[in-house]
């Protein structure tokens, strides 16, 4: 785009109006031709003084991950069942419709009426039911949207799977890596990151634009819900966070039909332990380091950079621990 402040460029006299204009002349004060540059209206871009101002974030991005299902009781499922279509036991149901119960009543603590939740579900069987059960807990007008994510699936372990086999591929990502060992045709946990990647884009995207409610009817009230897998969900916050590989290896799933609780706190960013207690958190494996980080989110604005966090500096130089001091 043309800069209409530069002075090699002058506008002249006839565009001097309070009137709309349909083009520029604009006149190069180098061109010795005294030639002239048309440039149509639509080619410049005006900016307005009443922009209106950007949607608000919501109040929390809650985790969830899917009830009980015939997989996590008998892994002979597995093999005889697409993992896409593997369905929840009746405590999977319960998990499910006791875990929107709980987030009713977080969200009604908050005192305020104008609240609604957001769903984004991964398009496999357990989780769209653990969703319905879920949704139970809330009436019609609560309900802004649900969107089918792929990129929120399980992780891939290949087609049917034989349970011997599995047995076999489990113990080896033991040995080689719980994050970049990859399950012969299906995916790694480094392949989720870089799926779960694309969909973090998305989901800052929606929040920037304000997706989840029209103009004139947007809230600071908000909820965003994901209904997701252990490891996928494991993966978000390592993504969302910029956790290291070692701090994801540390991560344990939490238990079917619980959540993890992304809220803003005092800045507007997101952080863990405005709603979870250090012990809750340190339990599902977050070291000391991310805590001090998630306590620093607490209190910090979006667009702002903790330069004081360990995980992006000193502790990858081990040279440190040994200087004199």
């Amino acid at each position: 785009m043309l800069n209409l402040n530069t002075p090699s460029l002058s506008l002249s006299s006839s565009t001097q109006t309070t009137k709309p204009f349909t083009s520029l002349i604009i006149h190069c004060c180098n061109n010795t031709n005294n030639n002239s540059l048309y440039i149509p209206n639509k080619s410049l871009a005006i900016p307005s003084s009443s922009s209106p101002p950007p949607p608000p974030r919501p109040k929390r991005i809650i985790l969830i991950r899917h009830g009980q299902s015939k997989g996590n009781v008998n892994e002979n499922e597995y093999t005889q069942v697409p993992d896409p279509k593997i369905e929840l036991t009746k405590k999977g149901f319960k998990e499910a419709e006791e875990c929107g119960e709980k987030i009713k009543k977080l969200i009604e603590n908050d005192g305020v009426n104008d609240w609604q939740v957001y769903f984004y579900v991964s398009p496999y069987k357990r989780t769209l039911d653990t969703l319905r059960g879920v949704g139970k807990a809330f009436d019609s007008s609560r309900i802004a949207g649900v969107r089918e994510e792929p990129r929120l699936r399980e992780q891939d372990f290949g087609n049917f799977q034989d349970r011997e086999k599995m047995r076999l591929d489990k113990a080896m990502r033991i040995r080689y890596g719980r994050f970049f060992y990859r399950f012969p045709d299906g995916e790694s946990a480094a392949d989720v990151y870089d799926r779960i990647t694309g969909f973090r884009e998305t989901l800052r995207q929606d929040i920037e634009i304000g997706r989840f409610q029209p103009p004139g009817q947007r809230s600071p009230n908000m909820n965003l819900i994901i209904v997701s897998h252990g490891l996928t969900l494991r993966v978000f916050l390592m993504r969302w966070y910029k956790w290291t590989v070692e701090q994801f290896e540390g991560l344990s799933n939490f238990c079917n039909g619980g959540m993890i609780v992304m809220q803003q706190g005092y800045g507007g960013r997101y952080s863990l332990v405005v709603h979870h207690s250090p012990e809750e958190l340190k339990e599902f494996g977050l070291t000391d380091a991310i805590l001090a980080d998630q306590e620093w989110q607490k209190y910090a604005k979006p667009g702002e950079f903790n330069y004081d966090c360990s995980t992006t500096g000193p502790t990858f130089f081990t040279h440190f621990n040994n200087k004199i001091k």
